[in-house]
């Protein structure tokens, strides 16, 4: 019997497991991927918004050559903690189901099963992106991960979107000899790094990186792509489209173990943000997958104490339960 079931190894699951293991709670982290399985996936030369101290976990120092870490500085972080406090981590193994049987939960993974009495849901939402629903996206050739320039030398290339994502595939393919058009609904460039963003608007201006404002694709085949721009529909030569229109947490399994969700668009999870308790008693949410489609509210930064609430909140009850 497990005081806690953690699903999910991100940096938040981690957070949790390094409290769980300080206050003396028998826990498991089940991570159906690999270790910071979001992290492992973001482009190879990522480098983060935020610095180093802002991303630690658990108090344990994160120190990078720069202020800011890149992706390889950010595995070999967590690497090290999870070895260093020996975390309790079961990888390549995802939760499929909760059944609730009295005062516990029987979690059903797939390999095998397990009775915890309390589950916090820590997952990402780098799993499920935010597809285009236009013809032709089932391709081969339509990618919505990015993750090395050099694999798009000589290929034209379109990119699909306004921020970060985009912004970097964009500028990192051209940089490679590709032939970028970049596509993007809204009428301007959106949220980018800084040190980005004037690089990015002088290639555009340059004419180096093609783009069109307030438009969208509307088709795409094996060799071109029908763009409807505000002059009316254009047909590009096209190789490769990375679609970098952002990710969603997984509804359909917060659903499925019983987590209420808005009925807007938003579809933000039910809990208390004061113990991040849900409507499922002893069932918590930690991490980003608390903004529901508000994917960017919650970063590594401010989620982390997400795991201190959640372990002072069973303990407290763990404690009113003995007197």
């Amino acid at each position: 019997m497990l005081d806690i079931l953690i699903i999910g190894a991100g940096p938040i699951g981690l957070a949790a497991g390094l409290e769980a293991q300080r206050e003396g709670l028998s826990y498991l982290i089940v991570e159906r991927g690999c270790l910071v399985n979001s992290i492992y996936n973001y482009p190879l030369n990522m480098t983060f918004f935020s610095t180093s101290e802002r991303l630690e976990i658990g108090g344990i120092p994160f120190t990078s050559l720069n202020a800011k870490p890149t992706r390889a500085e950010a595995l070999e972080y967590y690497r090290r903690v999870a070895d260093s406090a020996d975390l309790n981590i079961n990888l390549f193994e995802e939760v499929q189901h909760l059944q609730p049987e009295d005062d516990v939960y029987r979690i059903f993974t797939s390999k095998g099963e397990y009775p915890a009495r309390n589950v916090v849901v820590a997952l990402g939402f780098y799993g499920i992106p935010n597809l285009l629903n236009v013809p032709g996206e089932g391709l081969p050739k339509v990618r919505h991960y990015y993750f090395d320039p050099h694999y798009y030398f000589r290929q034209k290339v379109v990119v699909v979107g306004a921020n970060n994502s985009a912004a970097d595939a964009a500028l990192e393919t051209w940089r490679k000899g590709a032939d970028v058009t970049m596509v993007v609904r809204q009428p301007e460039l959106g949220s980018i790094k800084y040190w980005t963003k004037p690089d990015l608007e002088n290639r555009i201006k340059a004419g180096e990186i093609k783009a069109y404002f307030n438009s969208s694709i509307t088709d795409i085949r094996e060799r071109e792509i029908d763009i409807q721009t505000p002059e009316g529909r254009l047909t590009l030569e096209n190789d490769f489209v990375l679609a970098m229109t952002g990710y969603q947490p997984n509804f359909s399994f917060l659903e499925k173990i019983g987590v209420k969700l808005s009925n807007d668009e938003k579809r933000y999870p039910q809990y208390d943000s004061e113990t991040m308790e849900t409507n499922l008693p002893r069932v918590y949410l930690a991490g980003v997958v608390c903004g529901g489609m508000d994917t960017h509210v919650w970063f590594i930064e401010n989620s982390r104490e997400h795991a201190v609430k959640i372990i002072k909140h069973i303990k407290e009850e763990q404690q009113a339960e003995k007197v």
